[in-house]
């Protein structure tokens, strides 16, 4: 996979999450796009010699990316993350941030993608998280939903890192 058929991928990616968030939320999403991107979210063997691994990257979160800077993060050596979760986190007026949850193998083998047979590469498309009073056929507001994500994230990243 090039730098720009993996930015094009994230784009696509992108506006389909926003689509299937909309679904859910009150909020206005709007097309201006940030991400933050948990690397390397998997503990993985370093048998898996066809991947190449960056264990350094554990427990490493970067914030409020563009999409040209995610492709310089997570594209190395021609290779990218095997799956990328990708889901609506927050919007404001000015833009809409979307958490991007990394695997830590890296490949170019596009069979290895998890969510290639889908055509997003190595994006897989995820709601937003639902606040815990969530109601079908409701829509809620991200932000009031936000505080109750973050605090879940630190919980997460607090038992990930132990």
């Amino acid at each position: 996979m090039t730098k720009e058929e993996f930015l094009f991928h994230l784009n696509g990616a992108s506006i389909i999450a926003l689509k299937f968030a909309e679904r859910y939320v009150k909020d206005k999403l709007v097309t201006d796009f940030k991400y933050n991107v948990i690397l390397s979210a998997t503990t993985d063997d370093s048998n898996l010699t066809q991947f190449d691994l960056y264990p350094e990257d554990q427990g490493i979160i970067k914030l409020n990316l563009t999409d040209k800077e995610v492709v310089d993060l997570l594209y190395r050596k021609n290779k990218v993350p095997v799956w990328i979760d990708i889901s609506v986190l927050k919007s404001s007026r000015k833009s809409t941030t979307f958490n991007l949850l990394c695997a830590g193998r890296y490949s170019d083998n596009k069979d290895e993608y998890y969510y290639n047979r889908t055509g997003t590469g190595p994006f897989g498309i995820k709601g937003p998280n639902f606040p815990l009073d969530y109601n079908e056929g409701r829509k809620f507001r991200l932000k009031k939903n936000f505080l109750f994500l973050l605090k879940d994230f630190f919980i997460s990243l607090i038992n990930f890192t132990k």
